[in-house]
């Protein structure tokens, strides 16, 4: 039973985007390794920009210096 854990910024992916990566991730894993559909999951975690940080310092203050 395969389980993935997307982990996007919280900045607009609709619902239709995140069913097709869903769909995407979860034909992906059918494709190439064999796993069965049925039993794959896939968790999309949905992140404030507040809350990421790269190269220490949150995405917030990276997009605002436009980074």
């Amino acid at each position: 039973m395969p389980f993935v854990n997307i982990k996007i910024t919280n900045e607009g992916a609709t619902a239709e985007q995140k069913a097709q990566l869903i769909q995407g991730v979860t034909q992906l894993l059918a494709d190439t390794l064999g796993k069965n559909p049925q039993t794959t999951v896939v968790v999309i975690e949905e992140i404030d920009t507040d809350s990421w940080g790269i190269g220490g310092e949150t995405v917030t203050n990276r997009r605002a210096q436009g980074k």
